[in-house]
């Protein structure tokens, strides 16, 4: 995607603030969960935005990653119930997407509103993953030191 224009980048940053905002306070669907915007991609023309966010409850780790056979079976099933929680999260926002669109419209001096898109963000997830893999490394190379 090309680089945004200045203006379209402070559109982008002031529709996340308000979009975090409304969902906060707007949003009455019980599908939707708590949930973080963490970026807004704006096309030049304001026609469109892509909302990237975030479900709070996928970010609880749910055990380390080494575990005897038996116990990663239930990591693994736990992990695929919160992926159908993610997408029942962006689901139900892209389906309250027109209404939050027409409450940005009241909020926001523009002539025209973009389109939002919701989309799941899982580089905090990616983030967290590494951080741990990381944790895993160094406190294997600390207990082969020891050895």
């Amino acid at each position: 995607m090309p680089e945004m224009s200045p203006r379209a980048q402070r559109v982008a940053d002031q529709i996340q603030r308000e979009i975090a905002h409304l969902i906060q306070l707007e949003v009455c669907d019980p599908q939707v969960g708590m949930v973080s915007v963490t970026g807004v991609d704006v096309s030049n023309d304001l026609a469109s935005a892509n909302v990237y966010v975030t479900a709070m409850q996928s970010m609880v780790m749910q055990g380390s990653p080494v575990q005897l056979a038996d116990d990663q079976v239930r990591l693994t099933t736990a992990i695929e119930i919160e992926k159908s929680q993610i997408d029942e999260n962006v689901n139900a926002l892209n389906k309250a997407a027109g209404y939050l669109r027409s409450l940005l419209a009241r909020r926001l001096s523009l002539r025209a509103i973009p389109k939002l898109r919701f989309h799941y963000d899982s580089s905090i997830e990616r983030g967290q993953r590494l951080s741990a893999l990381i944790d895993n490394a160094l406190a294997a190379d600390r207990q082969l030191q020891s050895d």
